[in-house]
Protein backbone atom coordinates (compact mmCIF):
# COMPACT_ATOMS: atom_id res chain seq x y z
CA UNK A 1 0.00 0.00 0.00
CA UNK A 2 2.96 2.38 0.81
CA UNK A 3 4.42 1.79 -2.70
CA UNK A 4 0.95 2.69 -4.17
CA UNK A 5 0.87 5.97 -2.72
CA UNK A 6 4.28 6.67 -3.45
CA UNK A 7 3.95 6.17 -6.98
CA UNK A 8 0.33 7.82 -6.88
CA UNK A 9 2.30 11.11 -5.01
CA UNK A 10 4.65 11.28 -7.39
CA UNK A 11 2.86 10.95 -10.53
CA UNK A 12 0.67 13.72 -9.03
CA UNK A 13 4.18 16.10 -8.84
CA UNK A 14 5.43 15.34 -12.11
CA UNK A 15 1.51 16.13 -13.68
CA UNK A 16 1.77 19.59 -11.33
CA UNK A 17 5.30 20.17 -12.35
CA UNK A 18 4.22 19.76 -16.05
CA UNK A 19 1.33 21.89 -15.64
CA UNK A 20 3.29 24.67 -14.03
CA UNK A 21 6.25 24.51 -16.91
CA UNK A 22 4.64 22.58 -19.95
CA UNK A 23 7.06 21.12 -21.87
CA UNK A 24 7.87 23.44 -24.96
CA UNK A 25 6.41 20.72 -27.99
CA UNK A 26 2.97 20.46 -25.60
CA UNK A 27 2.52 23.81 -26.28
CA UNK A 28 1.57 22.98 -30.13
CA UNK A 29 -1.06 21.29 -28.98
CA UNK A 30 -2.66 24.69 -27.43
CA UNK A 31 -2.17 26.70 -30.57
CA UNK A 32 -3.99 23.36 -32.71
CA UNK A 33 -6.57 23.16 -30.01
CA UNK A 34 -8.43 19.86 -28.47
CA UNK A 35 -11.12 19.15 -31.30
CA UNK A 36 -8.26 19.10 -33.68
CA UNK A 37 -5.62 17.16 -31.76
CA UNK A 38 -8.58 14.84 -30.69
CA UNK A 39 -9.49 14.30 -34.40
CA UNK A 40 -6.08 13.12 -35.16
CA UNK A 41 -6.26 10.46 -32.91
CA UNK A 42 -6.52 6.55 -33.23
CA UNK A 43 -10.35 5.11 -33.68
CA UNK A 44 -9.64 3.15 -30.50
CA UNK A 45 -8.71 6.15 -28.37
CA UNK A 46 -10.87 8.62 -29.53
CA UNK A 47 -13.27 6.28 -28.02
CA UNK A 48 -12.31 8.04 -24.25
CA UNK A 49 -11.91 11.50 -25.41
CA UNK A 50 -15.34 13.63 -25.11
CA UNK A 51 -14.77 16.88 -27.14
CA UNK A 52 -17.98 18.34 -25.74
CA UNK A 53 -16.17 18.55 -21.83
CA UNK A 54 -14.27 20.39 -20.44
CA UNK A 55 -13.36 24.20 -20.70
CA UNK A 56 -11.40 25.93 -23.21
CA UNK A 57 -7.82 26.94 -22.16
CA UNK A 58 -4.86 28.62 -23.04
CA UNK A 59 -1.15 28.50 -21.88
CA UNK A 60 -0.15 33.00 -21.01
CA UNK A 61 3.74 32.34 -20.82
CA UNK A 62 4.03 33.97 -16.90
CA UNK A 63 0.49 33.29 -15.88
CA UNK A 64 0.11 29.53 -17.16
CA UNK A 65 -2.77 27.72 -18.01
CA UNK A 66 -5.98 30.08 -18.65
CA UNK A 67 -9.86 30.09 -18.70
CA UNK A 68 -9.74 31.17 -22.73
CA UNK A 69 -12.77 33.64 -23.05
CA UNK A 70 -12.29 34.60 -26.43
Amino acid sequence: MAVARELHRRRHEQLRLSLADPHPESLQFDDAGFSEWAAGMAPEDAALVDITQGRSVRWISGRGWVEDTE
